[in-house]
């Protein structure tokens, strides 16, 4: 016996294997026509609509007017942990409203990681548990 026929022997499948065919459903085999035909197969994905990674941005914002970038790496499906310890109270109270405008907007959600640190996180992103804190009412700001 040759080693080609051995190779071959000992990849192709057994005689005594019979295989079943399954019935295609209907758009299984409309599909299949359409492939047939020279059509685009329906179940191809755009390479760009594929996201490689996704990232958390850390910032620490020091006055509202840096509010809009991070509404922007929210809008970019990015998703963001925010410090407010360097923000002055009242400026921190405006940023946590207008952050959960917008992960409102856009699906996402919002969530209070420790004292002054919150996670926002776009539609892309599930966040589930929960982090306890026993939160003393002097350091509760926000």
């Amino acid at each position: 016996m040759s080693l080609r026929s051995k190779f071959r022997r000992f990849f192709e499948m057994d005689d005594d294997v019979v295989e079943q065919e399954v019935p295609l459903s209907e758009e299984e085999q409309y599909a299949q026509h359409e492939n047939k035909q020279g059509a685009a197969p329906s179940n191809v994905v755009s390479l760009q609509s594929v996201q490689k990674s996704s990232k958390v941005m850390l910032l620490e914002p020091r006055s509202y007017e840096e509010v809009q970038d991070i509404a922007d790496h929210l809008c970019s499906r990015k998703a963001v942990i925010i410090n407010l310890q360097r923000v002055p109270k009242d400026q921190g109270r405006r940023i946590v409203d207008f952050l959960s405008g917008t992960v409102y907007a856009i699906g996402g959600d919002i969530q209070k990681v420790g004292s002054q640190i919150f996670f926002c996180a776009p539609e892309n992103v599930d966040i589930s548990g929960a982090i306890t804190e026993i939160i003393s009412e002097r350091d509760e700001h926000y």
